[in-house]
């Protein structure tokens, strides 16, 4: 293991490890946010098609050209975005994947990033592994971020802020007052603002604003997002990055020398649903998952769970104080083995585990046959 992983007691994922105790026990996996449900055919057969016809080499490392163009369009329709598709687009294997390669190609040893919490569990050892020193900053499961609180983690060493809206794990999807905050103090400082925006098309209350499209801001944010949530593709590990040219050659070198290249004829089968599927598409997925989040949270709050619905991406947390004693950790495993429901605990995404000990994360990527299984078996906690 990585000599700073290791020092900072970093151990597998729990999210996964938790899949495989769900596993282990047949239960219903809540936990990693992975759909059970099929992907667009025109995206399947699009690759499908790519397949026969032989695309199985390397793609071009940054990028198949047909789907660095439709990326380009998708910014251009859905925020009015210029983005030039020679010189700002990367694409990776994975978002996760993307955001290392972002912070890698800016962030010297000894900077300083920015790292909101509760967050992505990645975010903190990506900065570890920049050998750079992740400055927390905690904001409430619901209400507007404290600006105060934020600008006073800034410093002359801040060399980047990771913003993931909407948010995983808590579904919160930052307001523009919030964002043009994060903006300014960016400009202030003269920092990066490395946006997660995965889940920019799961959105049930007000709207996404990529922070790059405020004032200032395009020169200096590396917005990253992907295939995996919006196409229900996380198997195939496509992730994309918008950045400015001036580190775009940068990134582009760190992702060559970390993968190469993402699977060539899936990037084909990609491009092929970003150009087939139109405004219907996306008002259905936002409608499909606005229904599985209203069956996931009546049967949460009537097992005695304490949540909140969440704004946007497909996650529910819940306090689990008036349900049991025990720690999250051993509590999510007590639920998986006797409840036959797999969350994932709470302090996984602090990094103080304290601040979850009584928290859970349930993810509602499936269909509505097994959340409504999910939430009968529920009700055995009530």
């Amino acid at each position: 293991m990585h000599t700073a992983l290791r020092t900072h007691g970093f151990t597998e994922s729990v999210i996964r490890e938790m899949t495989r105790v769900a596993d282990e026990s047949g239960a219903i996996n809540l936990s990693q946010g992975f759909p059970n449900f099929p992907a667009p055919d025109v995206v399947k057969q699009g690759a499908v098609e790519a397949i026969r016809s032989d695309v199985n080499q390397y793609a071009i490392t940054w990028g198949a050209k047909r789907l660095r163009d439709a990326i380009a369009s998708k910014y251009a329709h859905w925020y009015g975005m210029d983005v030039d598709p020679e010189r700002e687009i990367v694409v990776t294997c994975g978002a996760t994947e993307a955001i290392v390669s972002a912070l890698l190609a800016i962030v010297d040893p000894g900077d300083e990033v920015i790292i909101f919490e509760p967050y992505y569990e990645n975010y903190w050892p990506d900065t570890i592994l920049c050998s750079a020193k992740p400055v927390f900053v905690q904001i409430d499961l619901t209400g507007e971020i404290d600006l105060d609180r934020l600008a006073a983690a800034f410093s002359s060493r801040t060399r980047a802020i990771v913003v993931n809206t909407p948010n995983n794990p808590t579904g919160r999807v930052l307001h523009r007052a919030e964002l043009e905050g994060i903006a300014e103090l960016c400009q202030r400082h003269d920092a990066y603002a490395v946006t997660d925006e995965i889940y920019e098309h799961i959105l049930y209350e007000g709207e996404h604003v990529p922070i790059a499209t405020l004032g200032g801001m395009a020169e200096r944010t590396i917005t990253v997002s992907g295939a995996s949530k919006t196409f229900s593709i996380t198997g195939w590990r496509i992730g994309t990055i918008v950045a400015p040219p001036v580190v775009t050659g940068a990134i582009r070198k760190v992702h060559d020398f970390l993968t190469v290249g993402a699977p060539a004829p899936l990037q084909e089968g990609l491009a092929a649903g970003m150009e087939s599927l139109g405004q219907d598409y996306y008002d259905r997925l936002t409608a499909d998952y606005r229904a599985r989040r209203e069956v996931m949270m009546e049967g949460l709050l009537a097992a005695g769970f304490a949540c909140e619905p969440p704004e946007g991406a497909y996650y529910v947390m819940a306090d689990f104080s008036a349900l049991s004693d025990l720690p999250d950790d051993e509590f999510a495993v007590w639920m998986t083995r006797e409840i036959g429901v797999t969350p994932v605990p709470g302090s996984s995404f602090y990094r103080n585990p304290e601040a979850g000990r009584k928290l859970v994360r349930f993810a509602f990527c499936k269909t509505p046959d097994l959340l409504r299984q999910a939430v009968e078996r529920l009700s055995a906690l009530a």
